[in-house]
């Protein structure tokens, strides 16, 4: 098989150019935003894969350094994930959820032998299942974080009834905060039938057999699920709890 796929150079350069522009063409006449928009987030981009290919060709050498990547990429996830939620300081509180995701999914695949404990596997596992987690938990908070301010009335009659903070504010963000999960879970049903996602298409590029592409991405489909579903429980009780949450005018009784 030949992995000749995507190799550096003018024609892989000259081809994301056309798409970048293309793309661009379309969000100036749709006016569906900037038409900078695009370019900026392809340059910064390759720029970031540029820096990340150099160091982690170094980095995965060593199984210290290996880790090192990590946290870095679990910082990043943090920040990320506090930004789209919009909640402040207290976004912050998210890196739980986060941690809650990982830490369930990787002691368990290292543990189980099935993941080796060498940096060429640990970071690219470690980086999809943080990807993942870090994607469910943005979504989970910022859409659980909304349905408070929209269903605002829903909390005030849970708590008219008696319920605590805690309840009143759980029943308005547990089903739109689980909306986050659906991602992931369409794509573990559909996986083979609609899209070949990147581990699969990876270890055959790689010339893995077919069966191998296979195992390797059903592991990390279902590590995601469980990475995923960890991350979005624990975000749904922070913002129950209200130790993610927005500033807003209504006062709540303590």
């Amino acid at each position: 098989m030949s992995t000749s796929l995507a190799n550096p150079g003018v024609g892989l350069a000259v081809l994301c150019t056309v798409m970048v522009v293309c793309a661009a063409v379309v969000y100036r006449f749709t006016r569906l935003g900037s038409p900078l928009v695009v370019p900026a987030a392809a340059i910064r981009g390759a720029a970031q894969l540029a820096a990340v290919s150099l160091i982690l060709a170094a980095a995965l050498a060593q199984l210290w350094s290996s880790v090192l990547v990590l946290v870095v990429m679990f910082a990043a996830a943090v920040a990320t994930s506090a930004r789209r939620a919009k909640a402040g300081r207290s976004a912050w509180w998210l890196a739980l959820a986060l941690a809650a995701g990982v830490g369930t999914v990787l002691p368990l695949m290292l543990v189980s032998g099935v993941v080796p404990l060498e940096g060429v596997a640990l970071v690219p596992v470690g980086g999809i299942v943080l990807g993942g987690a870090m994607t469910a938990t943005s979504l989970a908070a910022r859409r659980g974080l909304d349905a408070v301010e929209q269903r605002w009335g829903e909390v005030e009659a849970g708590l008219s009834l008696g319920l605590s903070v805690r309840d009143a504010r759980l029943e308005v963000v547990r089903s739109a905060a689980s909306d986050a999960l659906l991602a992931g879970l369409d794509q573990t049903r559909t996986v083979g039938l609609v899209t070949l996602p990147g581990a699969f298409v990876g270890v055959l590029l790689a010339s893995g057999s077919a069966v191998q592409a296979g195992a390797v991405q059903i592991l990390v489909l279902v590590g995601l699920l469980l990475a995923q579903t960890c991350a979005v429980a624990v975000t749904i009780e922070l913002v129950a709890r209200e130790a993610v949450r927005r500033p807003r005018a209504h006062a709540v009784p303590t």
